[in-house]
Protein backbone atom coordinates (compact mmCIF):
# COMPACT_ATOMS: atom_id res chain seq x y z
CA UNK A 1 0.00 0.00 0.00
CA UNK A 2 1.66 3.07 -1.07
CA UNK A 3 1.00 5.76 0.32
CA UNK A 4 3.89 8.15 1.00
CA UNK A 5 4.33 11.25 -1.75
CA UNK A 6 0.80 11.79 -2.55
CA UNK A 7 -0.53 15.14 -2.38
CA UNK A 8 -4.11 14.09 -1.26
CA UNK A 9 -5.48 11.89 0.64
CA UNK A 10 -9.41 10.46 0.04
CA UNK A 11 -12.02 8.87 2.48
CA UNK A 12 -10.99 5.54 0.49
CA UNK A 13 -7.64 6.28 1.43
CA UNK A 14 -8.68 6.54 5.00
CA UNK A 15 -10.54 3.26 4.56
CA UNK A 16 -8.26 1.39 2.72
CA UNK A 17 -5.43 1.86 5.76
CA UNK A 18 -8.02 1.80 8.78
CA UNK A 19 -9.53 -1.28 7.74
CA UNK A 20 -6.69 -3.68 8.36
CA UNK A 21 -5.69 -1.72 11.75
CA UNK A 22 -9.56 -2.32 12.61
CA UNK A 23 -9.31 -5.52 12.92
CA UNK A 24 -5.73 -5.73 14.30
CA UNK A 25 -7.26 -3.46 16.98
CA UNK A 26 -9.75 -6.29 17.47
CA UNK A 27 -7.84 -8.92 17.58
CA UNK A 28 -5.74 -7.75 20.11
CA UNK A 29 -8.12 -6.83 22.48
CA UNK A 30 -9.68 -10.00 21.98
CA UNK A 31 -6.68 -11.70 23.51
CA UNK A 32 -7.51 -9.90 26.56
CA UNK A 33 -11.51 -9.87 26.66
CA UNK A 34 -11.29 -13.62 24.90
CA UNK A 35 -9.59 -14.65 28.70
CA UNK A 36 -11.98 -13.09 30.72
CA UNK A 37 -14.90 -14.72 28.39
CA UNK A 38 -13.53 -18.24 29.21
CA UNK A 39 -13.03 -18.05 32.51
CA UNK A 40 -16.23 -16.78 33.12
CA UNK A 41 -17.62 -20.26 33.08
CA UNK A 42 -15.40 -21.58 35.79
CA UNK A 43 -16.54 -18.23 38.32
CA UNK A 44 -17.44 -14.51 38.50
CA UNK A 45 -14.33 -13.73 41.10
CA UNK A 46 -11.61 -15.27 38.19
CA UNK A 47 -13.71 -12.44 35.81
CA UNK A 48 -12.97 -9.38 38.26
CA UNK A 49 -9.32 -11.55 39.00
CA UNK A 50 -8.44 -10.80 35.19
CA UNK A 51 -10.23 -7.53 34.98
CA UNK A 52 -8.27 -6.20 38.46
CA UNK A 53 -5.01 -7.38 37.03
CA UNK A 54 -5.64 -6.41 33.28
CA UNK A 55 -6.55 -2.58 34.77
CA UNK A 56 -2.73 -2.69 36.24
CA UNK A 57 -1.22 -4.30 32.63
CA UNK A 58 -2.95 -2.05 30.84
CA UNK A 59 -1.03 1.12 32.06
CA UNK A 60 2.60 -0.53 31.57
CA UNK A 61 1.33 -1.79 27.48
CA UNK A 62 -0.37 2.09 27.12
CA UNK A 63 2.95 3.43 28.45
CA UNK A 64 4.94 1.15 26.13
CA UNK A 65 2.63 1.84 23.55
CA UNK A 66 2.97 5.74 23.58
CA UNK A 67 6.59 4.71 22.23
CA UNK A 68 5.63 3.07 19.58
CA UNK A 69 2.74 5.72 18.59
CA UNK A 70 6.17 8.50 18.57
CA UNK A 71 8.14 5.88 16.45
CA UNK A 72 4.92 6.20 13.71
CA UNK A 73 4.68 9.56 14.17
CA UNK A 74 8.64 10.38 13.84
CA UNK A 75 9.05 7.41 11.21
CA UNK A 76 5.57 8.58 9.24
CA UNK A 77 7.75 12.16 8.74
CA UNK A 78 11.01 10.85 7.88
CA UNK A 79 9.19 8.60 4.67
CA UNK A 80 7.53 11.17 4.09
CA UNK A 81 10.40 13.73 3.38
CA UNK A 82 12.60 10.97 1.97
CA UNK A 83 15.06 10.84 4.97
CA UNK A 84 16.30 6.93 5.19
CA UNK A 85 19.39 7.70 7.46
CA UNK A 86 17.22 9.16 9.81
CA UNK A 87 14.70 6.33 9.19
CA UNK A 88 17.33 3.94 10.48
CA UNK A 89 18.13 5.82 13.69
CA UNK A 90 14.26 6.12 14.43
CA UNK A 91 13.72 2.22 14.37
CA UNK A 92 17.10 1.81 16.29
CA UNK A 93 16.63 4.30 19.29
CA UNK A 94 12.58 3.40 19.36
CA UNK A 95 13.45 -0.09 20.40
CA UNK A 96 16.08 0.64 22.71
CA UNK A 97 13.81 2.32 24.41
CA UNK A 98 11.18 -0.06 24.78
CA UNK A 99 13.63 -2.91 25.80
CA UNK A 100 14.53 -0.71 28.58
CA UNK A 101 10.92 0.81 29.61
CA UNK A 102 9.84 -3.21 29.43
CA UNK A 103 12.35 -4.71 31.54
CA UNK A 104 11.75 -1.61 34.25
CA UNK A 105 7.80 -2.46 33.98
CA UNK A 106 7.70 -6.41 34.47
CA UNK A 107 10.21 -5.91 37.56
CA UNK A 108 7.02 -3.30 38.80
CA UNK A 109 4.50 -5.64 38.34
CA UNK A 110 6.13 -8.81 39.43
CA UNK A 111 7.68 -7.82 42.54
CA UNK A 112 5.21 -4.76 43.21
CA UNK A 113 2.06 -6.85 42.31
CA UNK A 114 0.73 -7.17 46.18
CA UNK A 115 1.19 -3.68 46.76
CA UNK A 116 -0.49 -2.45 43.79
CA UNK A 117 -3.57 -4.82 44.52
CA UNK A 118 -3.34 -3.48 47.93
CA UNK A 119 -4.12 -0.01 46.83
CA UNK A 120 -6.65 -1.08 44.99
CA UNK A 121 -9.03 -2.52 48.02
CA UNK A 122 -9.35 -5.93 45.73
CA UNK A 123 -11.42 -8.36 47.40
CA UNK A 124 -10.01 -11.13 48.99
CA UNK A 125 -11.41 -13.47 47.14
CA UNK A 126 -10.13 -11.98 44.23
CA UNK A 127 -6.56 -11.38 44.95
CA UNK A 128 -5.11 -14.71 44.61
CA UNK A 129 -6.10 -15.37 40.99
CA UNK A 130 -5.81 -11.66 40.27
CA UNK A 131 -2.04 -11.73 41.45
CA UNK A 132 -1.04 -14.79 39.94
CA UNK A 133 -2.59 -13.82 36.45
CA UNK A 134 -0.21 -10.35 36.92
CA UNK A 135 2.61 -11.78 37.77
CA UNK A 136 2.80 -14.30 34.97
CA UNK A 137 1.11 -11.75 32.17
CA UNK A 138 3.48 -8.89 33.59
CA UNK A 139 7.24 -11.25 33.44
CA UNK A 140 6.25 -10.76 29.09
CA UNK A 141 6.03 -6.98 29.17
CA UNK A 142 9.02 -6.74 26.79
CA UNK A 143 8.05 -8.90 24.51
CA UNK A 144 4.73 -7.30 24.28
CA UNK A 145 6.48 -3.91 23.57
CA UNK A 146 8.90 -5.31 21.08
CA UNK A 147 5.85 -6.54 19.18
CA UNK A 148 4.34 -2.89 19.72
CA UNK A 149 7.58 -1.70 18.14
CA UNK A 150 7.94 -3.65 15.07
CA UNK A 151 4.22 -3.32 14.39
CA UNK A 152 4.21 0.81 14.81
CA UNK A 153 6.99 0.11 12.34
CA UNK A 154 5.03 -2.00 9.66
CA UNK A 155 2.32 0.15 9.84
CA UNK A 156 4.30 3.50 8.85
CA UNK A 157 5.45 1.75 5.78
CA UNK A 158 1.35 0.68 4.92
CA UNK A 159 2.25 -2.55 5.74
CA UNK A 160 -0.95 -2.94 7.72
CA UNK A 161 -2.36 -6.13 6.26
CA UNK A 162 0.53 -7.84 7.27
CA UNK A 163 0.19 -6.54 10.59
CA UNK A 164 -3.52 -8.06 10.81
CA UNK A 165 -2.58 -11.21 9.42
CA UNK A 166 -0.03 -11.66 12.20
CA UNK A 167 -2.92 -10.39 15.13
CA UNK A 168 -5.06 -12.86 13.53
CA UNK A 169 -2.02 -15.61 14.31
CA UNK A 170 -1.92 -14.43 18.22
CA UNK A 171 -5.39 -14.62 18.87
CA UNK A 172 -5.84 -18.08 17.59
CA UNK A 173 -3.26 -19.74 19.21
CA UNK A 174 -4.55 -17.30 22.06
CA UNK A 175 -7.86 -19.05 21.93
CA UNK A 176 -6.63 -22.32 21.26
CA UNK A 177 -3.98 -22.27 24.64
CA UNK A 178 -7.02 -20.91 26.79
CA UNK A 179 -8.97 -24.16 25.60
CA UNK A 180 -6.33 -26.39 26.70
CA UNK A 181 -4.87 -24.71 29.42
CA UNK A 182 -7.54 -23.14 31.33
CA UNK A 183 -10.01 -26.01 31.26
CA UNK A 184 -7.59 -28.84 31.47
CA UNK A 185 -7.83 -30.63 27.62
CA UNK A 186 -5.62 -33.24 26.00
CA UNK A 187 -4.38 -34.40 29.78
CA UNK A 188 -3.37 -31.35 31.21
CA UNK A 189 -4.51 -30.04 34.43
CA UNK A 190 -7.39 -27.51 35.02
CA UNK A 191 -5.33 -24.11 35.52
CA UNK A 192 -8.46 -21.57 35.45
CA UNK A 193 -7.10 -17.92 35.71
CA UNK A 194 -2.86 -19.02 35.36
CA UNK A 195 -3.56 -21.19 32.28
CA UNK A 196 -4.81 -17.86 30.84
CA UNK A 197 -1.88 -16.19 31.84
CA UNK A 198 0.18 -18.77 30.13
CA UNK A 199 -1.67 -18.83 26.59
CA UNK A 200 -1.81 -15.40 26.60
CA UNK A 201 2.07 -14.99 27.14
CA UNK A 202 2.27 -17.83 24.31
CA UNK A 203 0.56 -15.67 21.80
CA UNK A 204 2.23 -12.73 22.27
CA UNK A 205 5.78 -14.92 21.68
CA UNK A 206 4.31 -16.32 18.55
CA UNK A 207 3.24 -12.37 17.06
CA UNK A 208 6.80 -10.95 18.26
CA UNK A 209 8.21 -13.63 16.38
CA UNK A 210 6.14 -13.05 12.94
CA UNK A 211 6.67 -9.19 13.43
CA UNK A 212 10.28 -9.79 13.64
CA UNK A 213 10.62 -12.07 10.26
CA UNK A 214 8.28 -9.49 8.35
CA UNK A 215 10.41 -6.44 9.10
CA UNK A 216 13.47 -8.61 8.06
CA UNK A 217 11.98 -9.30 4.88
CA UNK A 218 10.11 -6.64 3.69
CA UNK A 219 11.69 -3.76 4.47
CA UNK A 220 15.49 -2.44 3.94
CA UNK A 221 15.82 -1.53 7.80
CA UNK A 222 18.25 -2.79 10.18
CA UNK A 223 19.24 -2.17 13.60
CA UNK A 224 22.62 -1.71 14.12
CA UNK A 225 24.83 -0.20 16.77
CA UNK A 226 26.64 2.02 14.16
CA UNK A 227 23.48 3.62 14.13
CA UNK A 228 24.16 4.76 17.98
CA UNK A 229 27.51 6.31 16.87
CA UNK A 230 27.55 9.40 17.31
CA UNK A 231 24.24 9.06 19.00
CA UNK A 232 21.31 10.17 17.51
CA UNK A 233 19.86 12.72 20.23
CA UNK A 234 18.19 14.55 17.75
CA UNK A 235 15.97 11.53 17.05
CA UNK A 236 15.63 10.67 20.57
CA UNK A 237 14.72 14.20 21.76
CA UNK A 238 12.03 14.13 19.11
CA UNK A 239 10.41 10.89 20.20
CA UNK A 240 10.61 12.17 23.69
CA UNK A 241 8.77 15.19 23.26
CA UNK A 242 6.25 13.25 21.97
CA UNK A 243 6.32 10.12 24.12
CA UNK A 244 6.55 11.99 27.24
CA UNK A 245 3.57 13.96 27.06
CA UNK A 246 1.41 11.27 25.52
CA UNK A 247 3.00 8.82 28.35
CA UNK A 248 2.09 11.57 31.47
CA UNK A 249 -1.75 11.15 29.57
CA UNK A 250 -1.98 7.91 29.73
CA UNK A 251 -0.31 7.32 32.78
CA UNK A 252 -2.75 9.85 34.29
CA UNK A 253 -5.85 8.49 32.51
CA UNK A 254 -5.24 4.78 33.70
CA UNK A 255 -4.07 5.84 37.62
CA UNK A 256 -7.36 7.92 36.91
CA UNK A 257 -9.35 4.74 35.83
CA UNK A 258 -7.49 2.62 38.76
CA UNK A 259 -8.79 5.14 41.02
CA UNK A 260 -12.49 4.72 39.89
CA UNK A 261 -11.98 0.93 39.72
CA UNK A 262 -11.40 1.56 43.67
CA UNK A 263 -14.36 2.80 43.88
CA UNK A 264 -15.90 0.27 41.81
CA UNK A 265 -14.95 -2.17 44.30
CA UNK A 266 -16.43 -0.79 46.71
CA UNK A 267 -19.91 -2.33 45.43
CA UNK A 268 -19.17 -5.46 45.44
CA UNK A 269 -18.20 -8.37 42.93
CA UNK A 270 -21.34 -8.36 40.52
CA UNK A 271 -20.97 -4.50 40.25
CA UNK A 272 -17.06 -5.14 39.07
CA UNK A 273 -18.62 -7.92 36.74
CA UNK A 274 -20.82 -5.82 35.28
CA UNK A 275 -18.27 -2.58 34.80
CA UNK A 276 -15.57 -5.61 33.62
CA UNK A 277 -18.18 -6.48 31.20
CA UNK A 278 -19.31 -2.93 30.23
CA UNK A 279 -15.72 -1.85 29.89
CA UNK A 280 -15.26 -4.81 27.36
CA UNK A 281 -17.68 -3.58 25.09
CA UNK A 282 -17.05 0.00 25.19
CA UNK A 283 -13.79 -1.25 23.89
CA UNK A 284 -15.60 -2.35 20.55
CA UNK A 285 -17.78 0.36 19.77
CA UNK A 286 -14.82 3.16 20.22
CA UNK A 287 -12.35 0.73 18.01
CA UNK A 288 -12.65 1.97 15.07
CA UNK A 289 -12.02 5.55 16.37
CA UNK A 290 -8.81 4.16 17.29
CA UNK A 291 -8.02 2.47 13.46
CA UNK A 292 -9.03 5.66 11.86
CA UNK A 293 -7.14 7.88 14.13
CA UNK A 294 -3.89 5.91 13.86
CA UNK A 295 -4.57 5.65 9.77
CA UNK A 296 -4.92 9.80 9.95
CA UNK A 297 -1.84 9.77 11.71
CA UNK A 298 0.35 8.41 9.66
CA UNK A 299 -0.79 10.35 6.63
CA UNK A 300 -0.62 13.70 9.06
CA UNK A 301 3.19 11.87 8.98
CA UNK A 302 3.41 11.91 5.24
CA UNK A 303 1.83 15.71 4.74
CA UNK A 304 4.04 17.10 7.70
CA UNK A 305 7.03 15.50 6.00
CA UNK A 306 6.48 16.75 2.81
CA UNK A 307 5.19 20.46 3.77
CA UNK A 308 2.01 20.00 2.69
CA UNK A 309 -0.58 22.54 5.04
CA UNK A 310 -3.57 23.23 2.88
CA UNK A 311 -4.76 19.42 3.07
CA UNK A 312 -4.53 19.10 6.77
CA UNK A 313 -8.21 20.62 7.75
CA UNK A 314 -10.06 18.46 5.67
CA UNK A 315 -8.20 15.15 6.64
CA UNK A 316 -8.89 15.88 10.39
CA UNK A 317 -12.49 16.82 9.55
CA UNK A 318 -13.37 13.82 7.43
CA UNK A 319 -11.97 11.73 10.18
CA UNK A 320 -13.95 12.96 12.87
CA UNK A 321 -17.19 12.52 11.01
CA UNK A 322 -16.39 8.90 9.97
CA UNK A 323 -15.25 8.26 13.83
CA UNK A 324 -18.24 9.37 15.63
CA UNK A 325 -20.88 8.29 12.90
CA UNK A 326 -19.17 4.63 13.43
CA UNK A 327 -18.98 4.59 17.30
CA UNK A 328 -22.42 5.84 17.73
CA UNK A 329 -23.58 2.77 15.60
CA UNK A 330 -21.82 0.32 17.21
CA UNK A 331 -23.21 1.31 20.68
CA UNK A 332 -26.70 1.82 19.71
CA UNK A 333 -26.72 -1.41 18.06
CA UNK A 334 -24.61 -3.08 21.81
CA UNK A 335 -27.82 -0.90 23.52
CA UNK A 336 -30.63 -3.34 21.43
CA UNK A 337 -28.90 -6.16 21.92
CA UNK A 338 -27.68 -5.50 24.94
CA UNK A 339 -29.75 -8.99 26.93
CA UNK A 340 -28.60 -11.46 24.92
CA UNK A 341 -24.62 -9.91 24.82
CA UNK A 342 -24.32 -9.60 28.44
CA UNK A 343 -26.10 -13.02 28.64
CA UNK A 344 -23.06 -14.88 26.74
CA UNK A 345 -20.70 -13.94 30.28
CA UNK A 346 -23.61 -14.27 33.11
CA UNK A 347 -27.25 -15.24 33.91
CA UNK A 348 -27.05 -13.19 36.89
CA UNK A 349 -30.30 -10.52 36.78
CA UNK A 350 -28.83 -7.37 38.61
CA UNK A 351 -25.79 -7.50 36.06
CA UNK A 352 -28.33 -8.02 33.15
CA UNK A 353 -30.12 -4.59 34.49
CA UNK A 354 -27.32 -2.60 35.30
CA UNK A 355 -25.17 -3.02 32.10
CA UNK A 356 -28.60 -1.71 30.13
CA UNK A 357 -28.24 1.27 32.07
CA UNK A 358 -24.59 1.85 31.46
CA UNK A 359 -25.26 0.91 27.34
CA UNK A 360 -27.49 3.92 27.62
CA UNK A 361 -25.10 6.20 29.19
CA UNK A 362 -22.69 4.76 26.90
CA UNK A 363 -23.90 6.90 23.74
CA UNK A 364 -23.50 9.88 25.47
CA UNK A 365 -20.25 8.79 26.21
CA UNK A 366 -19.02 7.73 22.91
CA UNK A 367 -20.02 10.79 21.46
CA UNK A 368 -17.43 12.80 23.10
CA UNK A 369 -14.84 10.17 23.11
CA UNK A 370 -15.19 9.34 19.23
CA UNK A 371 -13.96 12.80 18.63
CA UNK A 372 -11.18 12.88 21.37
CA UNK A 373 -9.25 10.05 20.15
CA UNK A 374 -9.15 11.37 16.78
CA UNK A 375 -8.57 14.93 17.94
CA UNK A 376 -5.65 14.15 20.50
CA UNK A 377 -3.54 12.10 17.55
CA UNK A 378 -3.91 14.37 15.14
CA UNK A 379 -3.01 17.20 17.45
CA UNK A 380 0.01 15.46 18.32
CA UNK A 381 0.95 14.66 14.58
CA UNK A 382 0.98 18.33 13.93
CA UNK A 383 2.65 19.13 17.16
CA UNK A 384 0.53 20.70 19.52
CA UNK A 385 1.14 18.02 22.23
CA UNK A 386 1.56 19.60 25.31
CA UNK A 387 -2.48 20.82 25.14
CA UNK A 388 -3.48 17.79 23.69
CA UNK A 389 -2.23 15.53 27.05
CA UNK A 390 -2.52 19.03 29.21
CA UNK A 391 -6.35 19.31 28.62
CA UNK A 392 -6.53 15.51 28.79
CA UNK A 393 -5.18 15.27 32.43
CA UNK A 394 -6.92 17.99 34.19
CA UNK A 395 -9.90 17.08 32.54
CA UNK A 396 -10.17 13.58 34.04
CA UNK A 397 -9.13 14.23 36.93
CA UNK A 398 -11.49 17.26 37.74
CA UNK A 399 -14.58 15.96 35.82
CA UNK A 400 -14.13 12.11 35.65
CA UNK A 401 -12.44 11.18 39.08
CA UNK A 402 -13.88 13.91 41.27
CA UNK A 403 -17.73 13.19 39.40
CA UNK A 404 -17.30 9.51 40.08
CA UNK A 405 -17.00 10.10 43.41
CA UNK A 406 -19.63 12.23 44.01
CA UNK A 407 -21.99 10.83 41.68
CA UNK A 408 -21.44 7.60 42.30
CA UNK A 409 -20.34 7.51 46.02
CA UNK A 410 -21.32 10.59 47.75
CA UNK A 411 -24.73 10.70 45.94
CA UNK A 412 -25.00 6.80 46.26
CA UNK A 413 -25.56 6.41 41.99
CA UNK A 414 -23.10 3.85 42.12
CA UNK A 415 -22.08 2.58 38.79
CA UNK A 416 -24.28 4.82 37.08
CA UNK A 417 -23.31 8.13 39.17
CA UNK A 418 -19.73 6.74 37.93
CA UNK A 419 -20.50 6.79 33.87
CA UNK A 420 -22.47 9.55 34.01
CA UNK A 421 -18.81 11.42 35.37
CA UNK A 422 -16.82 9.76 32.70
CA UNK A 423 -19.50 10.64 29.56
CA UNK A 424 -19.28 14.19 31.33
CA UNK A 425 -15.66 14.22 30.98
CA UNK A 426 -15.49 13.06 27.15
CA UNK A 427 -17.53 15.32 26.06
CA UNK A 428 -16.28 18.13 27.60
CA UNK A 429 -12.73 17.66 26.11
CA UNK A 430 -14.53 17.29 23.21
CA UNK A 431 -15.43 20.43 23.00
CA UNK A 432 -12.61 22.00 23.70
CA UNK A 433 -10.17 19.89 21.23
CA UNK A 434 -12.81 20.79 18.30
CA UNK A 435 -11.96 24.68 19.43
CA UNK A 436 -8.29 24.67 19.67
CA UNK A 437 -7.99 22.73 16.47
CA UNK A 438 -10.22 25.30 14.44
CA UNK A 439 -8.36 28.14 15.67
CA UNK A 440 -5.49 26.84 13.60
CA UNK A 441 -2.52 27.38 16.02
CA UNK A 442 -1.87 23.90 14.62
CA UNK A 443 -0.11 25.55 11.81
CA UNK A 444 2.69 27.42 13.24
CA UNK A 445 3.86 24.04 15.53
CA UNK A 446 3.73 21.83 11.86
CA UNK A 447 6.56 24.32 10.42
CA UNK A 448 8.53 24.06 13.48
CA UNK A 449 7.73 20.08 14.00
CA UNK A 450 9.02 19.62 10.09
CA UNK A 451 11.90 22.33 10.45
Amino acid sequence: MRLAGKQNYTAADLFRLSGPIFIELLLQMLVGNVDQFMVSRISQSSVAAIGNGNQLMNIVIILLSVIAGATTVVLSQAIGCGDLDRVGQVVTVSTLIITAGGVLASGVLVFGGRALFGFLSVPQDVLGEALSYTMIVGSFVLVQGLHMNFAAILRSYGLVREVMVISAIMNLCNIAGNAVLINGLLGLPRLGVVGAAISTNLSKCVGLALVWMTARRRLQIRLRPDQLRPFPSGVLRRLLQIALPSAGQELSYNLSQVTILRMVNLFGTAVIATKVYCSMLANVAYLYSQAISQATQIVLGYLVGAGNHRSVPRQVWVTCGISTAVSISVTAILCCFSDPIFGLFTSDPAVLELGRQILLIELVLELGRSINIVMVRCLVALGDVNFAVGLGTVSMWVVSVFGSWFFGVYLGLGLVGIWWAMALDECLRAVLYLIRFGCGSWRRRMEAVRG
